[in-house]
C-alpha cells in the first residue's frame, strides 16, 4: 500500500516513526507546507536520509523511496497514490484533500479531526458517493471510542453515552498559549529541543481538543451531542457509568473531591462546604 502524508508534524512525525518498520506499506509522499521542516522530522524519528531522497513521485513509485513536497493536490492525484492521511489540524486543508480524495478516487484516513467535527458527515458521503473509504486514525481515541460503541452495540446493548477519560482540573480552564508548558512540566530547553505547537498542546488542556474529538465521535456514531457542550463531571476510577446515566434514570453525583463523599451539588446542600476544590462536585 502506498501512502501519501499531508502534514510533518507532532502526529505525522510518531505516524512516521512507526511507518518505516510497518511491513507492506510504503509512504509515497510526505507532503507540508515546509518541506525542509518535514526532512528534519525524518531525520528526527530515525529515518536514514536515502530513503526520502526521491526527486519526485514518479522516481518514488519506482524505487520505493519518499517523496518530499509541498504540492499536496499534485501528490493526491498521483496514479501511485492508494490512500491518504491528512494530519495538517487545519479545518480549512482538510476539508479541500478529502474533496480531492474524493475526486481522485484515493481513500482517505482523517487525523485532522478538526475537519471532520466540522464537516465529517458530509465528507463521508461524498467519499461513499465515490466508492472510496472515509476513516478516522485507529489508535486515535475518537476511533477507539468508536470501536468501542460499535463492540456495545454488536452484543446487543443500546449505547446512551459515549466519552473519553482524561484529568481537567479547573485551573485548566485558564490555561493559554503562554502558560501552558509550565502544567506540563516543560522547561525552555526541553521545549526548544522538539516540535512542540504551544497552541495545539494547550488545547488539550483547557477542553477544546476533548470538545473536537467528541463531537467526532457524535459524527460517526451518531449519538447526539449535549446542547450545552461536553460534560465534565467528576468521577472516580470505578464509577463511570454511574456519571454517564442519562438524567433521571440514575445517575448518581460527583464524588467530593476534598474527601467528603459522593456529595449532591452545592444548591442541594443544607449547609456550605468550606473545601477549597472549586466546586469541583457540582
Amino acid at each position: 500500500m502506498r501512502a501519501v502524508l499531508v502534514g510533518a508534524g507532532k502526529f505525522g512525525s510518531m505516524y512516521l516513526s512507526q511507518a518505516r518498520r510497518t511491513p507492506g506499506l510504503q509512504i509515497l509522499a510526505v507532503a507540508d507546507l515546509a518541506p525542509e521542516r518535514a526532512r528534519a522530522s525524518l531525520e528526527r524519528v530515525g529515518w536514514e536520509a536515502q530513503r526520502y531522497a526521491a526527486r519526485s513521485l514518479d522516481e518514488a513509485l519506482k524505487t520505493g523511496a519518499t517523496f518530499v513536497t509541498d504540492d499536496v493536490m499534485h501528490a493526491i492525484a498521483h496514479p501511485g497514490t492508494d490512500v491518504v492521511i491528512d494530519s495538517t489540524g487545519s479545518p480549512a486543508a482538510g476539508i479541500a484533500h478529502a474533496l480531492a480524495c474524493c475526486e481522485h478516487r484515493k481513500h482517505v484516513v482523517m487525523v485532522n479531526v478538526e475537519a471532520d467535527a466540522l464537516a465529517g458527515p458530509l465528507l463521508a458521503r461524498r467519499a461513499r458517493e465515490a466508492g472510496i473509504v472515509y476513516s478516522l486514525a485507529y489508535g486515535d481515541q475518537p476511533a477507539l471510542i468508536c470501536e468501542l460503541v460499535d463492540w456495545a452495540r454488536a452484543a446487543g446493548f443500546r449505547v446512551v453515552a459515549a466519552g473519553k477519560g482524561t484529568k481537567y482540573l479547573p485551573a485548566y480552564h485558564g490555561a493559554t498559549p503562554k502558560t501552558v508548558w509550565g502544567h506540563y512540566g516543560f522547561s525552555d530547553e526541553m521545549v526548544a529541543k522538539g516540535d512542540f505547537n504551544a497552541q495545539m498542546f494547550n488545547s488539550f488542556l483547557d477542553g477544546t481538543k476533548s470538545g473536537i474529538e467528541m463531537a467526532a465521535v457524535a459524527n460517526a456514531t451518531g449519538l447526539t451531542p449535549a446542547p450545552a457542550g461536553p460534560r465534565v463531571p467528576a468521577v472516580r476510577r470505578r464509577r463511570p457509568a454511574a456519571r454517564a446515566a442519562p438524567a433521571g434514570r440514575g445517575r448518581q453525583p460527583a464524588p467530593c473531591r476534598a474527601g467528603r463523599g459522593d456529595l449532591e451539588p452545592r444548591a442541594r446542600r443544607a449547609a456550605p462546604c468550606s473545601a477549597t476544590c472549586a466546586g469541583a462536585c457540582t
